[in-house]
């Protein structure tokens, strides 16, 4: 059966009120999100300095060990997503799924303010396992707002995309100045401080979805609703028991969980196929297009998410923090990223939107190959900081970190918000869920190699200038590499795309 005669289209979508030129829902989920990430973001910048002091006791022969879990967590945090996504378009349906794991990553974040190894890495096993009911839902509901060919689709995935880096921007400044000038100093930061308030934010998530998830109507509720409490209890408690094993994944090595994550990647790979294959020729290329643009996700990641690994040791021992005696704080410099993501966000939109009315649209893989360019960017800035501007006291100019993440920037926003779009419109209608949930396993696979890349950056005594400069000079060379080669392959995946924009 092709799917242009598909025999089950999926039910109308209700009409919404417009706001500002979109779906009403659009700004409640803005919200949602834009708390979600203040609990996610405002953490990020602490967990590998809080590992190393408070379990190896300050010493940086312990950043390796603290890279790996990090790259760990994040590597399961979006793996994760494959199970809810799943969870969610065959048993609760996407809004009881978006609420428990709000309920669930609310309690991870209070708990890992205890200041013990197991009872910590149990606390990130609990946020794992809550961040995967939660985060590729709310994005399938943004999808679920339009209609398949509607043109404003991928601007209103961009202003989605905007609320996380407005919660990405506000939280590491607060979380920072309460963990160094409020409760702690920079040389003793209060990291119990941060964790609290990220759990208090996603208790705003929580209120706030809760709240205003009847403007979505039918949309993301469950396909059938008798017995529906059943169906959520029993998720609950599958969730609890799926907690203890991602404690245990996190106790093992990265290497461990990289073979675990690829032979989930091959079996959600074959699942999209088969279903792709059972629609016919035109849904069987689009995931062929989509699998093919995932792999290219995942180099991106590898060397993006040095942000709140390898980089926060490069802004806290390498880099010149002190400004006329303000010693910055660690912790804002990975405000940049949300900061310039949110000032550019409407300018990238336009040049997309002037593009298309010159009849020279960018294709989705050509945008692609533009985030990893400017990726790469980023990196040879390090490379020249670190051959060429280092001064007497072994330290790099502070403005350095600051444009290496907003180049960074820059190319996310060429890929990220594009990559949540594309999946809406390439994946099969049944399986929404389960191809958002590819899009982030694909990012968990590219994090668990941040983390193995960022302990190789670290070496066995720490950071140095020269482990540093080796291994962002291998970071340039593979970014420029991969957008090279998509480039090249860009008029090929267009063509799989069969007419998806």
């Amino acid at each position: 059966m092709s799917i242009e005669a598909n025999a089950n289209p999926l039910p109308n979508k209700p009409e919404f009120r417009e706001l500002w030129g979109h779906p009403s829902p659009l700004w409640m989920l803005f919200m949602t999100e834009f708390w979600e990430r203040f609990a996610f973001y405002g953490i990020r910048w602490a967990l590998v300095l809080y590992i190393v002091a408070q379990f190896h006791e300050g010493d940086p022969s312990g950043q390796a060990s603290a890279n790996f879990v990090y790259g760990s967590y994040l590597a399961l945090v979006y793996a994760s997503a494959l199970i809810g996504g799943y969870m969610a378009d065959r048993i609760i349906g996407y809004q009881h799924a978006i609420l428990l794991g709000a309920v669930i990553m609310a309690s991870g974040l209070f708990m890992i303010t205890y200041p013990d190894p197991q009872v910590f890495k149990f606390g990130l096993a609990t946020i794992i396992v809550g961040n995967g009911l939660f985060k590729p839902n709310i994005s399938s509901l943004v999808g679920k707002l339009y209609h398949e060919n509607d043109s404003r689709r991928d601007i209103g995935f961009t202003i989605f995309y905007m609320g996380i880096n407005t919660g990405g921007f506000i939280a590491p400044l607060f979380t920072g100045l309460l963990a160094e000038k409020i409760f702690g100093t920079s040389q003793m930061p209060a990291y119990k401080a941060v964790f609290i308030a990220g759990g208090c934010g996603m208790l705003m998530c929580l209120l706030w979805f809760s709240i205003g998830r009847r403007q979505l109507k039918c949309i993301g509720a469950p396909i059938v609703r008798e017995g529906q409490a059943k169906r959520v209890m029993s998720v609950l408690a599958g969730s609890l028991l799926v907690i203890p094993a991602t404690y245990g994944l996190l106790t093992c090595s990265a290497s461990t969980i990289q073979w675990l994550l690829a032979a989930m990647f091959i079996a959600l790979a074959i699942a999209l196929l088969v279903e792709g294959a059972r629609l016919g020729r035109i849904a069987r290329d689009r995931v062929i297009a989509m699998l093919t643009i995932f792999g290219f996700n995942v180099v991106f990641f590898m060397f993006f998410e040095q942000a709140g690994s390898s980089f926060t040791f490069l802004a806290s021992e390498i880099v010149d923090r002190n400004l006329g005696g303000f010693v910055f704080p660690t912790g804002w410099f990975q405000s940049v990223n949300s900061l310039v993501i949110v000032l550019m966000a409407p300018l990238v939109a336009a040049l997309w939107i002037f593009l298309t009315k010159h009849q020279r649209e960018a294709t989705v893989p050509q945008k692609f190959a533009c985030g990893l360019f400017g990726n790469a960017t980023a990196f040879a800035l390090l490379m020249y900081a670190l051959s060429f501007l280092v001064d007497e006291h072994y330290k790099i100019p502070f403005w350095t970190l600051i444009a290496v993440y907003a180049l960074q920037s820059i190319g996310e926003l060429c890929l990220s918000p594009i990559g949540l779009s594309m999946v809406t419109k390439l994946a099969p209608p049944r399986l929404v869920g389960l191809g958002m949930g590819g899009w982030f396993l694909s990012t968990g696979i590219g994090n668990n190699l941040s983390g193995i890349f960022a302990g190789y950056v670290s070496g066995d005594k720490g950071m140095s200038i020269p482990s540093a400069l080796h291994g962002y000079s291998f970071g340039f060379y593979s970014l420029l590499g991969a957008s090279i080669l998509l480039f090249l392959l860009a008029p090929l995946i267009q063509k799989w795309m069969h007419g998806v924009k």
